[in-house]
């Protein structure tokens, strides 16, 4: 089974809750997929007595309902809550906490909040038949401390069969690097798939036997873009940043027919929250440019109103400066612009400058069947585009459905060694390994300039440290909820702009 980032599991739990399945039902079922997997390892539990250990994050909600589903069977079990009652963290634990507070005649609840408290229990921990560890989670990093390392020192003296839910206390979840004491399980169960640090050689003595089980958690929830893959691309600002840090975008495009294109798009990324934009357009246009808005810084080109090749030194001196690129809207299709793009396209690959390429630029490098081998680059083609730079044609999507698209997509994806985002009802996004689809959306956002702020946005995030493929997939999902919020409120009478305006409310809906 396929491995996962801890990072991850947490965007796919987000993700299923969007689709529905709330978290309440996801600990749910964790904490009876717990107990059931117990009694598989242990065949018959009669006359054993069981011990949880739980703290105050959703790994010790997991052991509450473990809790009482080992106390409908009739096993006697004892749960220690290590903190006051009023310290856990999440609603779904306390609900699940409050439900165990009330079975005072089937469950003995301690509450430990202090070591002194803890080491009263020693016999009880030795005298265990089985110790479950509902203590840190995936979000645990660094070395043990205080009360949790004493309760993990308490537990590894004991001879009762140790089980560990989802990752043991003191493993790194990402890694498998131990904590100077670590809970040293006979048992792990785990979720869904396998935590990367679980199958580390650092931690194959912590596991034990590994399981994994399902939580009911819908195989959409990976496949589907949700807020989960835009909280794992976009992380929050540091307090202490300073201007810069958080992104400096370059955003190359514009002729003297389309003037909105360069602009829209990054407007965009300042929107999503990247620092710096500065927009390089043909000297004819600067003047409207800045008209947009003063938060732009607009360079002009030594070009009167369209790219070409006298624009490249200019340009790549901007790039030095930048995080990443965004090219292509508005640009035109002129010869002389269709051989500047390839050249900008070969420079910027060549220092290893993180680009997005759009529109224009798509069909310059289709024409020319120039097809550098990418190094980081996202492609936003819509199916036309997509022809024009592959010659490829792909399947109707009314027909055929998002499904008679994705190998194509897979394909040339892997091809070029890019991650390509294909536009449509349902956006295909693929790096030729994996592939998502954005299901969200509606017929409002057919608007023109749409896809230019879907193509700033791509550039926000990639130019803050993303990789492309999650900068890809959180930028489409992101672009079409913020256009869901505008459906709900005007239909599907909205603009590009009021799609830009929308971007920052649809981050605090989502509280990203």
């Amino acid at each position: 089974m396929e491995e996962i980032l801890p990072e991850e599991a947490r965007a796919i739990d987000e993700n299923a809750e969007f689709l529905g399945v709330t978290r309440l039902q996801l600990m749910e079922n964790a904490g009876r997929a717990i107990v059931e997997s117990i009694l598989r390892k242990t065949g018959s539990i009669q006359g054993k007595n069981v011990l949880i250990l739980a703290y105050v994050g959703n790994k010790g909600g997991d052991g509450f309902v473990a809790a009482r589903h080992f106390a409908s069977m009739g096993v006697p079990v004892s749960l220690v809550l290590l903190s006051k009652p009023d310290q856990i963290s999440t609603a779904e634990a306390r609900a699940n906490f409050s439900a165990v507070q009330k079975m005072g005649s089937s469950v003995e609840l301690i509450v430990a909040p202090t070591v002194s408290d803890l080491a009263s229990l020693n016999t009880s921990i030795k005298d265990a038949s089985i110790l479950v560890d509902a203590m840190l989670g995936t979000g645990a990093k660094g070395d043990l401390q205080g009360l949790l390392r004493t309760a993990v020192e308490l537990c590894n003296f004991s001879n009762a069969y140790r089980v560990a839910i989802d990752v043991p206390t003191g493993v790194d979840p990402a890694t498998g690097k131990l904590s100077e004491i670590a809970f040293k399980a006979d048992l792990t169960v785990t979720y869904h798939r396998p935590k990367t640090g679980l199958l580390a050689k650092t931690a194959k003595n912590h596991v034990g036997d590994l399981e994994v089980v399902s939580i009911g958690i819908p195989p959409e929830a990976e496949l589907f873009v949700g807020p989960g893959d835009l909280r794992l691309a976009l992380k929050p600002r540091e307090m202490f940043s300073h201007k810069g840090q958080n992104g400096r975008l370059l955003i190359v495009g514009g002729s003297s027919r389309y003037v909105g294109a360069p602009s829209l798009a990054a407007l965009a990324a300042l929107r999503v929250g990247v620092d710096l934009v500065t927009v390089a357009v043909p000297s004819s246009i600067v003047p409207s440019v800045r008209a947009f808005s003063p938060d732009l810084i607009v360079v002009p080109l030594p070009t009167e109103g369209k790219l070409d090749l006298k624009c490249i030194p200019s340009i790549m001196r901007e790039a030095e400066n930048a995080d990443a690129v965004v090219m292509g809207m508005g640009m035109g299709i002129e010869q002389s612009v269709k051989e500047g793009v390839v050249e900008l396209v070969d420079q910027l690959n060549a220092v290893g400058k993180a680009m997005v390429i759009d529109a224009d630029a798509l069909k310059a490098l289709g024409e020319l069947r120039k097809y550098p081998q990418f190094n980081c680059a996202v492609l936003t083609p819509h199916a036309k585009e997509f022809f024009d730079l592959t010659g490829e044609k792909l399947r109707d999507e009314h027909s055929a459905g998002w499904q008679g698209r994705v190998d194509t997509v897979t394909r040339w994806a892997s091809r070029l060694n890019v991650t390509i985002l294909l536009k449509s009802r349902f956006d295909i996004i693929a790096d030729g390994k994996k592939y998502k689809v954005k299901t969200i959306g509606n017929a409002g956002m057919t608007a023109g300039g749409t896809g230019d702020v879907l193509a700033g946005a791509v550039g926000a995030i990639l130019c803050r440290g993303r990789n492309p493929f999650r900068s890809a997939a959180a930028a489409s999902f992101l672009n079409s909820y913020a256009g869901d919020l505008l459906a709900a409120k005007y239909g599907h009478h909205f603009t590009a702009r009021d799609l830009v305006d929308s971007i920052p409310l649809a981050l605090k809906e989502l509280n990203i």
